[in-house]
């Protein structure tokens, strides 16, 4: 007796599927390999969107077919063509054109529906055969300040952010915020993880200690004059809360705003205070969120691909500051920066002026230089920083609280600033990471600059590639590149110092026959003397295959790459490991993610 079609499979509603596509993950979204038998049959015949195998097909029979006039006819079709393709098929209803409805049963793959589209088309009965594609609404999200935010989604100015959504949300990838701390917010709590606050000192930190594990936000109120001779007195900014709210407030959930990289975590690092923050407590947060070792502080758990820094300062670029930059960018997370707010040239603000940063200008509503913004030829990109001089709505919507000195009720507010535009480009980072998680620093501020538009107002003295556009470089980013489904551990795993090794699991499930050739094992690895690792895949059988072997010629730090591994051999499905092991004393290291690309 065949099951019915409700029983085999979970329908979708149209109300639900803009939700559905929204939120799902750029990552396990790529298409597959089409098996041999049905390179004949185009992708697009196999699919209801873009990433997701047909769970129906709409089959239209010549005039002159039995199949075409009886539903009894078309069933017995089905049940033949599924016994031919070893599928469950079964015929639905008579759509209003005469078309037949076939439910394909569930977790097929593209392959398994090219098989059964082929057998369709080679019977000279079938007029056409097509999958039942899934259409949405192209609504908005449902947070109800949503229209607010015009930096998202205006034609004129905005940076084309939810059309980048069906293809990325920033699932995978943690942005650290090295900012103020944060204060509570129920729009935003969902996507906060362990940070840190690296303010050492007493009268800065204002929390009555030094550093901690707590990066939550006091207040950085000030008295007159309590900041220098002739500076007025100040209420808290809950700066680092706006800058978190605009890269990943939740998004859909009913209320507030919507965050550019929704799928992705924030780590608050505070090193912000009361007057502002040292260089040497922004130069160990840089280490620490990248996943580099600070004496006195433990290992981060929660490294972050990419680092938001709404913050500056005047005067060059120091060798203590640049040095910390090239060493997070090496262990391969990006740099994003403030160009600054002075109307003067990025070159005399740090750390907008350092090098292997993106360093970001803001543009205002009418998508011209706002008037604060710092230019300059090392300016790399401009985003929406908003100018509230002409309008409290034209500055940025973000999350916020509403206490003049201490945390008081959640609430939001417009803020405008190069502070502001920089979360634009950090959040557009995560959507690229989390869309193709190979990408290097290097590549992601290529890619962001490469697929700007000019700005459609004026700037004078350079605002950079112009303004950045989301949905343009996070397609660029991910389109036609990727070799099939990506699955991926971002758990941090420590390696102890000449210890037994260390291993990190991934399941890998819905995939049909064996790993490809040319498995994509891509790995993130924090350690100070490299040489001292041995990394090995194991296949689900418990077969090895060795990616590194150790050498004590190679004392440069840390491992970032990608390896390609023949596992045609191993079945794709089960529990796939990496095992690292560290051989030699002296240096010890992390498992900070791996990921597996079929």
């Amino acid at each position: 007796m065949r099951t019915s079609p409700a029983n085999r499979r979970k329908l979708i509603s149209v109300a639900a599927v803009s939700a559905a596509l929204l939120t799902a993950a750029a990552p396990v979204a790529a298409a597959q390999d089409p098996s041999p038998g049905a390179a004949a049959v185009p992708t697009a015949q196999t699919e209801a969107a873009p990433g997701t195998p047909a769970e129906r097909l709409i089959v239209g029979y010549k005039s002159g077919a039995a199949e075409a006039r009886s539903n009894k006819s078309a069933e017995a079709d089905a049940a033949a063509k599924g016994e031919k393709t070893g599928e469950d098929l079964d015929f639905q209803r008579r759509l209003g054109t005469g078309a037949a409805l076939v439910d394909l049963g569930e977790n097929l793959t593209k392959s398994d529906v090219a098989d059964v589209v082929a057998e369709y088309q080679a019977d000279p009965q079938v007029a056409y055969v097509v999958p039942d594609r899934l259409n949405t609404p192209q609504a908005d999200p449902n947070d109800t300040d949503y229209a607010k935010q015009w930096d998202l989604f205006e034609s004129t100015a905005g940076m084309n952010v939810p059309a980048a959504w069906p293809t990325s949300t920033g699932s995978g990838v943690t942005v650290a915020v090295i900012d103020t701390g944060y204060v509570a917010h129920s729009d935003l709590a969902a996507n906060i993880v362990g940070g840190y606050d690296f303010i050492a000192d007493t009268a800065v930190s204002v929390d009555g200690n030094g550093r901690d594990s707590n990066p939550a936000d006091p207040g950085d109120w000030y008295n007159a004059n309590e900041c220098g001779s002739g500076i007025p007195a100040s209420n808290s900014s809950w700066h680092g809360t706006h800058v978190a709210g605009t890269i990943a407030a939740a998004t859909n959930n009913s209320k507030g705003m919507a965050g550019i990289a929704y799928g992705a975590k924030i780590s608050p690092v505070r090193v912000l205070g009361k007057c502002g923050g040292y260089d040497s407590d922004i130069i160990d947060a840089i280490t620490w969120a990248s996943g580099g070792t600070v004496s006195g502080v433990p290992a981060n758990s929660n490294v972050a691909k990419v680092i938001n820094m709404s913050l500056g300062g005047d005067g060059a670029c120091t060798s203590a500051t640049q040095n910390a930059i090239n060493a997070a960018v090496n262990r391969g997370t990006t740099v994003v920066v403030a160009a600054g707010n002075d109307n003067d040239n990025v070159a005399n603000h740090s750390p907008g002026n350092c090098n292997n940063v993106i360093s970001v200008a803001a543009t205002n509503r009418s998508g011209a230089k706002a008037s604060y913004s710092n230019y300059g030829s090392l300016v790399d990109i401009s985003a929406p920083g908003g100018q509230t001089s002409t309008g409290t709505a034209n500055g940025i919507y973000s999350t916020l609280n509403s206490g003049t000195k201490t945390p008081s009720t959640e609430s939001y507010a417009y803020y405008q600033g190069t502070s502001m535009a920089t979360p634009h480009i950090a959040g557009l980072a995560a959507l690229m990471k989390s869309a193709k998680p190979s990408l290097t620093p290097a590549q992601i501020e290529s890619a962001i600059k490469s697929n700007a538009r000019a700005l459609p107002g004026a700037c004078s003295g350079g605002c950079g590639a112009g303004l950045a556009d989301a949905a343009k470089t996070v397609q660029a980013v991910a389109g036609g590149t990727s070799t099939g489904t990506t699955f991926s551990s971002s758990s941090a795993v420590s390696i102890p110092d000449a210890g037994s090794a260390v291993e990190s699991p991934i399941t890998v499930s819905g995939r049909s026959g064996n790993a490809p050739s040319a498995l994509q094992v891509a790995v993130d690895i924090t350690h100070t003397f490299r040489g001292d690792l041995v990394i090995d895949l194991v296949a689900p059988d418990g077969s090895t295959y060795r990616l590194k072997s150790s050498s004590s010629s190679d004392s440069a730090d840390n491992v970032n790459t990608t390896y390609s591994v023949n596992a045609s051999s191993e079945t794709a499905n089960g529990t796939w490991k990496l095992r690292v092991q560290d051989v030699a004393a002296q240096d010890t290291g992390r498992i900070n993610s791996w990921s597996l690309t079929f």
